[in-house]
């Protein structure tokens, strides 16, 4: 990913911080030389001094037939606005786009040992919706087991994470200040949340 050096988070803290908060992600690799793409939950876990990313998907999705052989890369990104020129002080401007981003670069490990399986999927269920947890388990083992069987479980180890945070670093206080206030004041979520993590930017 291009990140000029003004908008280079290295916080691995911020960057795990993040990659949980919108860990709805797309999973990209390469078959027969074409980008295929897929667009999973991820849970977000720490291994020592390594950062795992674990999901899994259906069988008949072509990404599952050589993922272990192959570069996987992660993108987590949601918050995103338009920047007009309008917040700006001189007319010599264009618009922008304000965002935040992280890739995460690693080979995948195909889990098929089915306790294992099983393992995966009750971390997700103890990540998005604990109180499912109850249900899954009264629920008749051969059931569980055929959903387990139609799955490819995997984890990913990272080696090669980038945070890019693009938040208007490089324009001036005041007009820093400008988009925040407007945007914290918007109807729109994502204007919200974009004026949030400028406001956190800014007193860094």
């Amino acid at each position: 990913m291009y990140i000029p050096k003004h908008y280079k988070n290295e916080s691995i803290e911020e960057a795990i911080e993040f990659m949980n908060c919108y860990s709805f992600g797309i999973l990209v690799t390469s078959v027969a030389d074409k980008p295929v793409a897929t667009h999973l939950p991820f849970v977000i876990s720490q291994r020592e001094d390594k950062i795992v990313i674990t999901s899994h998907f259906s069988k008949g999705n072509e990404q599952a037939v050589d993922l272990a052989s192959k570069q996987s890369l992660a993108i987590f990104s949601e918050p995103h606005a338009y920047i007009s020129p309008a917040f700006y002080e001189k007319e010599l401007n264009v618009p922008t786009w304000n965002y935040l981003s992280v890739h995460a670069y690693g080979k995948a490990t195909i889990i098929d040992e089915e306790e294992a399986v099983f393992h995966v999927l009750e971390q997700m269920i103890r990540s998005f919706e604990a109180k499912y947890m109850h249900q899954w388990e009264g629920l008749p083992l051969e059931y569980r087991t055929k959903m387990a069987q139609s799955i490819v479980a995997f984890e990913i180890v990272v080696d090669d994470l980038q945070f890019k945070e693009k938040l208007s670093q490089n324009k001036t206080e005041v007009e820093r200040n400008r988009i925040i206030q407007s945007f914290a004041r918007s109807a729109d979520p994502n204007k919200n949340i974009v004026a949030d993590y400028m406001a956190k930017k800014t007193t860094d």
